[in-house]
């Protein structure tokens, strides 16, 4: 079987990325990359960089990664859908929920394999612990805690930490947890200067009963990627820089000693960091993304889900703007 045809457009930070996995992985072959403002990375190799996406569907692809600024991506995915080209767009979706939703509606309609790039579900740690989950090894979830804290990016200009960061985390929540969001409370700050947020501390509820913490920021001096699953059973912790995976079990031995028994509580369980085996999870993505156009799988993150969370990140910031909770709709 021929290999794929695929073309790339945004040549900037994750665009080179893209570039880089799209030539490694097997099946697939780079074509053609398109970017109005240039390659500053040196992505092209021996290609042209060409400048618009009409230019990039001209050069006969079979699929596109989309990885152009938030603001573009209805733009670009409409073209291709129109042109009946497979998509992996760059999370968030869209800037706005009616941009998302025409979208969703484009790729549906043409039949067309629709993904976003939530690159979160398919770090290993986390499909290790949803494995987990599923096959009951923490019981009943309680809590799903996120925190995702770091430097601020310069390179992103046009949507605030709620749409860029703090999706990844509002849609592995739910996906952890396979439910929905049911209502959220959020309070935003902002601190650098810029037109958007780049900070919130978050509450939620999902159709499950499972209650959900999530502090995201661009204002810290440290890097920290962290989810905690707390259940019936004890507490899975991930970190996502370094893939790791350690389950705390819920307390077994009564602690004798009154003064660490006072600072650790009154029980211990054993505490396992898990051995997994740790492919890079843009890797992960594009083969899923590529079997998906193929007919062979389904486990791409879809447009329609890409659609649910851009609903809870603008129910967190219509909750910051009113203090209320808001409910989002099914």
């Amino acid at each position: 079987m021929a290999n794929l045809r695929v073309g790339l457009i945004g040549l900037g930070m994750m665009g080179r990325h893209h570039a880089r996995v799209i030539r490694e992985v097997e099946g697939l072959d780079l074509v053609a990359v398109a970017d109005a403002v240039g390659d500053p990375h040196g992505v092209a190799r021996d290609l042209p960089v060409l400048g618009s996406v009409q230019e990039l569907i001209a050069a006969g692809i079979d699929m596109a990664v989309v990885a152009v600024p938030t603001g573009m991506h209805e733009e670009v995915g409409l073209a291709l859908a129109a042109a009946g080209i497979h998509a992996l767009v760059e999370k968030p979706i869209a800037a706005s929920v009616p941009a998302g939703q025409r979208l969703v509606d484009a790729f549906a309609g043409r039949g067309l394999v629709g993904a976003v790039g939530h690159i979160e579900r398919f770090n290993p740690a986390l499909q290790s612990l949803r494995r987990r989950l599923a096959n009951g090894e923490l019981g009943e979830v309680y809590q799903i805690a996120t925190r995702r804290q770091g430097p601020f990016p310069s390179r992103i200009a046009d949507v605030g930490v709620v749409k860029d960061l703090g999706t990844h985390d509002f849609d592995l929540t739910a996906w952890l947890a396979q439910s929905r969001y049911e209502s959220v409370f959020a309070q935003t700050t902002t601190r650098s200067g810029r037109q958007f947020e780049d900070m919130v501390s978050a509450t939620g509820k999902l159709a499950n009963g499972v209650i959900t913490n999530h502090l995201v920021n661009w204002l810290s001096p440290m890097k920290e990627r962290l989810t905690v699953v707390t259940g019936a059973k004890g507490a899975f912790v991930v970190n996502t820089v370094t893939a790791d995976l350690t389950f705390y079990e819920n307390g077994t031995v009564a602690t004798e000693w009154d003064s660490i028994g006072a600072f650790r509580g009154v029980s211990e369980g054993n505490v396992t960091r898990l051995a997994i085996a740790k492919p890079e999870p843009l890797r992960t993505e594009h083969e899923a993304f590529r079997d998906a156009v193929l007919g062979l799988g389904s486990d791409v993150v879809t447009m329609a889900e890409g659609q649910d969370t851009l609903l809870v990140a603008e129910a967190m910031l219509e909750s910051s703007r009113t203090g209320q909770v808001v409910r989002i709709q099914s």
